[in-house]
């Protein structure tokens, strides 16, 4: 009965030595074995196969068996495998290859694909699972560790994180060209605390943001608020003059080029902030992570909407 869950590729060696060489021999010389260690694994190869592997031809030269190339088939199919693994694993090792999971909050989704696509294009080999949620969604995938890498704007306390700045994050208040703030320069706190404003939902990082600033040039004076699900909803309501809103400027730089959406002048506008890259302060980054790490680190975030693009 053949066992082939016992063959060693010491003995698949000892098989094709023999039968290359011809003799017990020579075999042993290319092994660096001895005669009777080569002719132990040999018997022992066909002892696990239960069959003859070689043959004694003319001059005593060993030859293999119908049996025998089957097996030495298998090898060298074996062999090439082997080879290509270790090109792989010294691939991977040296992080030319690999897969890199980036999260990103809902506001990078404008610049998402723009920084996945120069990544493609300066790694091919690395392959860049990109996953984009809210603010809560990206923490939780770090605290699961299902994350390599995340981007986002204001780094979470747990997990702990270390977290490099990759570029400018101004957050604006707009509203449509027609809105009677337009043309304020700048525009009272009194006047911008009786508008409307449009909101991402609890927990988001601009909704903290929005609340943080009107809360602070308001001095407890109440504001109203009406929920919306996305920034694309809010953009389109505040298009549609049902109010301002305090957004992230890379969502709303083609409405501002246009001209569909104005930034409202203020004082303390726009919100100077950064984007940050994160990783967690326990994970160890593969070597295909700290590529992808140090590339975006590299480009200054030359991948983020300008207004001037």
């Amino acid at each position: 009965m053949t066992r082939v869950d016992a063959i060693t590729l010491r003995q698949l060696r000892a098989l094709r030595a023999v039968v290359e060489n011809g003799s017990l021999t020579a075999a042993a010389a290319d092994l660096r074995l001895s005669p009777p260690a080569v002719h132990g694994q040999l018997r022992a190869l066909e002892d696990l196969m239960a069959a003859p592997l070689v043959m004694r031809g003319e001059h005593g030269v060993f030859l293999a068996t119908d049996e025998g190339r089957a097996v030495l088939a298998a090898e060298a199919q074996i062999a090439v495998a082997l080879e290509g693994c270790a090109r792989r694993v010294a691939a991977l090792k040296s992080g030319h290859v690999g897969n890199v999971s980036l999260g990103v909050v809902s506001t990078g989704k404008y610049f998402a694909p723009r920084l996945v696509a120069a990544l493609r294009r300066a790694l091919p080999e690395v392959e860049v699972t990109l996953r984009i949620g809210n603010r809560d969604s990206v923490i939780q995938w770090l605290q699961s560790r299902a994350l390599d890498l995340a981007i986002m704007g204001r780094p979470p306390r747990n997990p702990a994180v270390q977290a490099e700045p990759v570029g400018p994050h101004p957050h604006i208040i707009v509203a449509p060209p027609d809105h009677p703030l337009v043309s304020a320069d700048p525009v009272m706190p009194q006047d911008l605390l009786a508008e409307t404003f449009l909101a991402r939902e609890p927990g988001s990082g601009t909704r903290i943001l929005m609340t943080r600033f009107l809360d602070r040039i308001g001095d407890g004076t109440p504001w109203r608020m009406v929920e919306m699900g996305t920034n694309e909803t809010i953009k389109q309501a505040v298009i549609a003059g049902l109010g301002i809103a305090l957004i992230s400027q890379h969502t709303v730089t083609e409405e501002l080029r246009s001209g569909r959406l104005v930034a409202i002048r203020a004082i303390g506008l726009p919100i100077q902030r950064s984007w940050f890259l994160l990783k967690r302060e326990d994970m160890v980054l593969s070597p295909a992570g700290q590529r992808v790490h140090g590339h975006i680190l590299a480009q200054q975030g030359g991948f983020l909407p300008r207004l001037d693009d």
